[in-house]
């Protein structure tokens, strides 16, 4: 059997990659990188069938290092001390890992110092969120790029690449099952061109037509617009129908992100609107998203549906204030204008004229926290609705005690 068509397009060179303009062209990073004979210990992370595999490759090639590919899952600690004894015979190597953050504590302890050297320098690659799900040692010697999800017009480039490849000889297929596969793939171009492969080698006349498309891959698609951003538009409608409370327009487009199977979307969404449009006025629906979020990555496709869809109708009908993360973005562009002050003397670091609140009736004392150049700065405006009609009470209360010790 022949290597899979993803792997004979595998690009030999940055100018090659499909996407990811923000890191490859003129003056972009890794162009400077090969331009300038210098690469560096990174880690790219994105979504599957972006690039990341073909911007290690790229590097590597154009700049014609040594360098040897792993996988964290797959390979031994065995493999990866044969690869640091290349590097110690020749002085360094570049090693490619794919998997990354599923490296585990032996082959982290191997590799740590090797890194700290400069005798490896490491490409990880991984699906995953790095800031989670990576060792912080090995982070902190890597730098971070992620790559951005490949777009309709991103997919169809590839595709229309890939029909010239001497292994597709005989094809025919015109420009709309071009498209209708672009749009399939769930920005994937890997899962593209697998599809595009499986249907020349499916037909008997090498005539590939969206009918023929559509009976290799019978999932049920829908189409948000041409230009290939309906993705967000649908993860924008979602939060939008939740902040406006329609519950019946939130399911919807829950449903259509169901559909695209991308759990990951969705939960990084559910976890957002839950404190970015339902705050304070119902602090408990936090720890309720992310018990549905555990349940729902822990059962995975079709089931987690029923975790998602029981959260999502309680976000929209929940009340919903803004007032927490609006009075932070004030008080953070006070910070970005230069608009501090010094800290009051009394609260600083072991200071004896500072009023401990415990030791007062009611654990409170009134005293100035705020520089003297904002003390009068008010952030927070609460809402008369849900549990933040407590917190309310409890500021126009406080705020009292410091008129009444003020006069």
């Amino acid at each position: 059997m022949s290597e899979p068509l993803a792997l004979k397009l595998a690009p030999n060179s940055l100018d090659e990659i499909i996407g990811q303009n923000h890191l490859i062209g003129k003056n972009k990073i890794f162009t400077n990188l090969v331009k300038n004979k210098k690469l560096f210990s990174m880690i790219l992370y994105g979504k599957p069938g972006i690039g990341k595999t073909s911007i290690a490759n790229a590097l590597v090639k154009e700049l014609g290092v040594r360098y040897r590919f792993l996988n964290a899952t797959m390979n031994t600690k065995k493999d990866l001390d044969v690869v640091i004894e290349e590097a110690k015979m020749y002085g360094d190597i570049v090693l490619i890992m794919d998997e990354i953050h599923r490296l585990n504590k032996d082959k982290q302890d191997v590799l740590l110092p090797q890194l700290e050297s400069g005798r490896i320098i490491l490409i990880g690659m991984t699906t995953s969120n790095p800031y989670h799900s990576i060792n912080p040692a090995i982070r902190s010697r890597c730098q971070l790029f992620e790559l951005h999800e490949l777009d309709v017009k991103d997919i169809v480039k590839g595709l229309k690449r890939a029909i010239m490849h001497p292994s597709l000889e005989g094809i025919s297929i015109d420009k709309e099952t071009i498209e209708f596969i672009a749009k399939m793939s769930g920005n994937d171009l890997r899962y593209a061109y697998n599809l595009l492969e499986i249907a020349f080698y499916s037909t008997d006349d090498k005539n590939i037509t969206i009918e023929k498309i559509k009976n290799i891959h019978n999932r049920p698609v829908f189409f948000s617009d041409k230009n290939g951003e309906g993705h967000y538009d649908v993860l924008s409608g979602l939060q939008k129908s939740i902040r406006g409370s329609d519950v019946d327009a939130a399911l919807h487009y829950l449903g259509r992100l169901i559909i695209e199977g991308d759990l990951d979307s969705i939960c990084r969404r559910l976890s957002v609107i839950a404190y970015e449009d339902i705050g304070l006025a119902n602090p408990a629906i936090g720890p309720r998203v992310d018990a549905a979020i555990n349940a729902a990555n822990r059962v995975g496709f079709p089931e987690a549906r029923i975790p998602l869809g029981t959260v999502v109708v309680e976000m929209a009908l929940s009340p919903k204030s803004n007032t927490a993360h609006i009075a932070l973005d004030q008080a953070l562009k006070d910070i970005e204008e230069g608009n501090v002050g010094t800290i009051p003397k009394h609260i600083k670091t072991d200071s004896p004229d500072y009023l401990y609140p415990h030791d007062y009736p009611g654990s409170y004392v009134a005293q100035q926290y705020l520089p003297d150049k904002i003390k009068n700065r008010k952030y927070y405006i609460p809402k008369d609705l849900g549990y933040e009609r407590n917190l309310k009470a409890i500021y126009e209360r406080l705020n009292s005690l410091k008129n009444i010790n003020k006069s």
